[in-house]
Order: C-alpha cells, then structure tokens, then sequence
C-alpha cells in the first residue's frame, strides 16, 4: 500500500476512506468531550470514555507520525498549519499527564475541529479564501481596531462627567466601544447625555458596516477560490 497516497491523497478510493475515518473520529471525539461535562455521569460512563480518549489519541498520533514520516519536508509539515493542528489535537492529552495547570489541558481538545479543515474540500477553498484576501483582513483589523480606541476615546468625553462610574477612563469605555461597533448593545452601560446618544448613533452606522465588510471580503475571496480550482483542474 502507498502510505503517501493514503494520508495525502483524497482523489482515490483509500484516501478517501481515510478522510471519512479521520473525520468521523474528530467528530465522535468532540462529542465524547461534551458528555464528560455531564454532572451525573457514572464511573463506569467515565471510565469508558477515558478508554474511548486514550484510543482515539492513539489514532491520531499514528496519522501524525504517518503524516510527518510521508512529507517531503518534514519541518515544513511540523511547522505548517496543518502540521500545527495535528500537533494540538494530540499533544494537550500528553501534557496533561506531567504537567499541572490551574486548567484541564485536555479541554483543548476541542481545537480538533480545525482538523476538518484538510479533509473538506469546501474547507480547504475557505482556507485559501483567508489566503487570497490576508491583506484586506489585516487592513481591515487594524482600522476596526483604531475605531475602537477612538469610539472609546469618544464616548470617555462625552460621557465621563455624567456617568463617572460607567466612563471611568478610555480604558473602561472600550467594553462600550465594543459592544456597539459590533452591534450588540448589551445595554449594560449606554449614554444619557445628548451628545453621546448622538455620537452612538454615528458609531452604530458605522458598525453596520464594519459587520458587512469581512463577509463581503470572504465572499469576494470564496468566488477567487473556487474560479481558482476550476483554472487548476
């Protein structure tokens, strides 16, 4: 049997099978996760689903090995985002046995999701859609974050001599910030004066694009992606 063509190759009839066992593992492994939070659960229950872990580990540190024993590169493939994922999906269930954290290690677990993100196609063209548009994602969070602090900075002035405890200073003004430059609105702290009911609803128009602007981005990205694959192929 080709090894390679077996972990890396999704375009025959083993590989593919592959896949689906992988991705059924991740899945069946996010859901044991979240019945171990069950409050009433029995011994039994619970020993079972450490044996279930400790096999699903096993399996998942052989795809890795297998993975870095296949790749052309092999610190290209431990270092790359993909090698990085297989890491995290195994190494807190090892750590987690000598080393003691104020947090259960093995709740990271739940980063095995990512995992999906090789074996999808659809994933993997989400993937690339992120590649494609990095730069206009990274302008973006960096305006957003400037609006932030100046929404922040904004409603400090306005609001700091009528509502002193709620604007204590800029700093404790960016949870209002935040809130509404992404809409949510908590109603946890909101303007009484004149001035800052009006200067909410500035940043709230704001904040109405700021919310659309990264799904256009995506979507603009995703089309690339696909017209891309089409190109490949």
């Amino acid at each position: 049997m080709d090894i390679k063509a077996l972990v890396e190759r999704n375009d025959t009839v083993s590989g593919r099978a592959f896949d689906r066992v992988m991705q059924a593992l991740i899945l069946f492994s996010i859901i044991t996760f979240s019945i171990e939070t069950l409050p009433d659960l029995g011994t039994g229950t619970r020993k079972l689903l450490d044996i279930t872990e400790v096999v699903i580990v096993i399996i998942f540190t052989i795809e890795y090995l297998l993975r870095f024993y296949v790749a052309d590169k092999k610190l290209g493939y431990v270092l790359s985002f993909y090698g990085l994922i297989d890491l995290i999906a195994i190494l807190p269930f090892y750590l987690s046995f000598y080393l003691s954290f104020s947090i259960d290690l093995r709740s990271l677990r739940v980063l095995r999701l990512m995992k999906l993100f090789r074996a999808s196609k659809a994933m993997r063209r989400f993937t690339r859609a992120f590649v494609i548009a990095k730069e206009e994602i990274a302008i973006f969070a960096v305006v957003t974050v400037m609006l932030l602090y100046l929404s922040a900075v904004g409603i400090y002035y306005f609001e700091n001599e009528a509502q002193p405890e709620a604007f204590k200073s800029i700093i404790h003004s960016l949870w209002w910030a935040m809130t509404t430059l992404t809409t949510v609105g908590y109603g946890d702290v909101y303007p009484i004066t004149a001035g800052g009911k009006i200067f909410t609803f500035l940043i709230l128009m704001i904040g109405l694009g700021i919310v659309a602007i990264p799904a256009g981005l995506l979507a603009s990205a995703l089309s690339k992606a696909r017209m891309e694959e089409h190109e490949e192929k």
